[in-house]
């Protein structure tokens, strides 16, 4: 491999959010990586999704966000995987993405797309303002294996994983568990956050554990807000696809033209909404302080009764009825009689009326005309009727910041596997695809099949990202280092000839043989880059020439002789 072909392929082992910004087919090719994995595929087997075979994908669909949310912690320490320096990142990309360009689109390098995360102070918010100002996570993405792994750390009671590892992990098992096609998953990137849109009803986002609905979208709650955020607020940097990718700064895209065209406008529908009483009532339950202008009349025995719509709402708090939709009567049959007054209370619209002029006027807020019908309205009893108006429209409509149309589309070489595939035909079809298909080649480095791969990027990802398992080892002499791992779980996270990472080792403390003799080395390399290095593995043995000899025994049956030699050389392969 030349050097950037190297960078890209260790990227692939490493996954960090940076390498994944660099290199756009990354993120598809952890996606494939998963669904290879025979981890998912397991989970068809469970009762809770077997008894769903002859139901909908959508209700397959909602019993997998029930099983992600018990099964899996959304863990947000950037110290999980080390730590590294904006100047280092930068050096190492400086090839394929220039400084400026990278400071424009990430969050830890300027980017000011997220105004909520700049006004908290976003270091002190990643807890980061204990370090230098130059220091920075890793942030990398795990493998379903890796996020399955979290059980053995200390402090986690389940599997974990941060919102890029949640979002492969939800694009493969849909695909694997709910069998969703390929082409209705679109994934979409922004600095400081990964989702999926899902071509299922009205659409369907994933964000980290849950899944948001048109209908979640609107109501107006707390948590729906904040799954706003991403796309209310950030610039969308990556879209990938079965069929490729978009990337916001690069010229050439992958992704199929005529996709990319629907996917942008199938998410503008479900991002949209049309007025009515029952969204109006959803925005009031979001922007609570314009509730002060609005009241809610009934009948009572032929007479009108009114009600603050402040007071309804916080009825609407402790109960299972709400504002507006189907149980509103019965909301309002759980409101004490005391809260309703016989007259219509002055500065506040009547909501019957306003229903009554929407339903006429069906006011558009996403044109002028529209927006100043309603101002027109609104603006005997609002004090700045603009202001409201424009909050409404914004709250009916996001506007996602997407990657231009206009790029260089390529000949597309989509992915195309069935969800009547088993795994075994998908693993043979992508290893086919792997000469013409470059995610689909990244899959398997992604994936660690060592069997099938160059050693060589796995071990510049081992020798180079892995700073974990060299601060866990502190000062102390190679022989004790030696005696720690020895004393470490013998069982690798991945299965057959996959290999784990060393801060994979170090972090769950279990390992191959095979694996343990690649921290060792990582530490050695990181004492004295002059050390010259072997390692030797013969089938069920692995020997470790460094400043001394270390033998560990191997279950994964590899045999390879990688020589490491000294200051920071490619390692040779034999």
């Amino acid at each position: 491999m030349n050097s950037g072909k190297l960078e890209k392929y260790s990227s692939a082992v490493t996954l960090s959010d940076m390498e994944v910004f660099v290199f756009p087919e990354l993120m598809y090719s952890l996606v494939l990586a998963n669904i290879m994995s025979p981890v998912i595929w397991q989970w068809r087997q469970l009762d809770c999704f077997r008894k769903l075979e002859s139901k909908s994908a959508y209700r397959r669909l909602m019993r997998l966000k029930q099983f992600i949310i018990d099964e899996y912690e959304f863990n947000l320490d950037l110290e999980t995987w080390g730590l590294t320096s904006k100047d280092a990142e930068i050096k190492r990309f400086e090839t394929f993405i220039s400084p400026e360009d990278i400071a424009r689109s990430n969050a830890l390098f300027g980017y000011h797309g997220d105004k909520y995360y700049f006004d908290v102070d976003i270091r002190r918010h990643f807890g980061l303002d204990k370090y230098d100002s130059d220091i920075i996570p890793y942030w990398k993405t795990e493998t379903v294996e890796a996020m399955n792994a979290f059980r053995l750390k200390e402090g986690y009671a389940t599997a974990a994983g941060e919102c890029v590892s949640l979002a492969a992990l939800y694009a493969a098992a849909a695909f694997v568990v709910c069998q969703i096609p390929l082409e209705d998953i679109y994934m979409i990137l922004t600095p400081l956050h990964s989702q999926n849109f899902i071509d299922l009803q009205d659409g369907i986002l994933t964000n980290n554990r849950r899944l948001v609905t048109k209908t979640m979208w609107f109501n107006g709650t707390a948590i729906s807000n904040k799954a706003q955020r991403a796309l209310r607020n950030e610039n969308v940097t990556i879209v990938a696809h079965n069929t490729g990718y978009v990337h916001c700064l690069y010229k050439d895209a992958t992704i199929d033209r005529e996709r990319y065209r629907t996917f942008a406008q199938k998410l503008d529908a479900y991002l949209s909404e049309e007025l009515s009483l029952a969204v109006f009532a959803n925005f009031l339950r979001s922007c609570h302080h314009y509730q002060k202008f609005f009241q809610v009349c009934r009948d009572c025995h032929g007479q009108p009764q009114f009600l603050k719509a402040e007071v309804l709402f916080h009825y609407e708090h402790g109960s299972n009825y709400r504002v507006a939709d189907t149980t509103f009567e019965k909301l309002l049959a759980e409101v004490s009689d005391e809260d309703f007054v016989p007259y219509q209370l002055p500065g506040r619209i009547r909501c019957d009326l306003l229903g009554d002029f929407m339903e006429k006027q069906k006011p558009d807020l996403r044109n002028a005309r529209g927006r100043t019908t309603l101002k027109k309205f609104v603006e005997p009893i609002m004090p700045d009727a603009g202001q409201f108006v424009n909050e409404l429209a914004d709250f009916l409509h996001t506007e996602a910041k997407m990657p231009a149309s206009d790029k260089n589309f390529l000949p597309s070489d989509p992915l195309e596997i069935s969800v009547g595939h088993s795994r075994e035909q998908i693993i043979d079809y992508l290893r086919g695809k792997r000469g013409t298909n470059s995610a689909a080649d990244l899959a398997f480095y992604a994936y660690r099949d060592m069997d099938t791969c160059d050693w060589a990027p796995f071990v510049k990802a081992a020798l180079e990202r892995n700073p974990v398992s060299v601060a866990m080892a502190g000062q102390r002499p190679l022989e004790k280092l030696y005696e720690w791992v020895a004393q470490m779980n013998e069982t690798s996270i991945y299965e057959g000839s996959r290999l784990a990472q060393p801060d994979e080792v170090a972090n769950f403390k279990t390992g191959d043989g095979l694996e343990k003799a690649f921290l060792l080395a990582n530490i050695i390399r990181q004492r004295n880059p002059a050390q010259d290095i072997k390692l030797v593995a013969e089938g069920n043995r692995v020997v470790l020439k460094g400043p001394n000899e270390y033998r560990f025994a191997s279950a994964k049956g590899l045999r390879k002789a990688v020589h490491i030699p000294a200051a920071r050389s490619l390692p040779d392969r034999q």
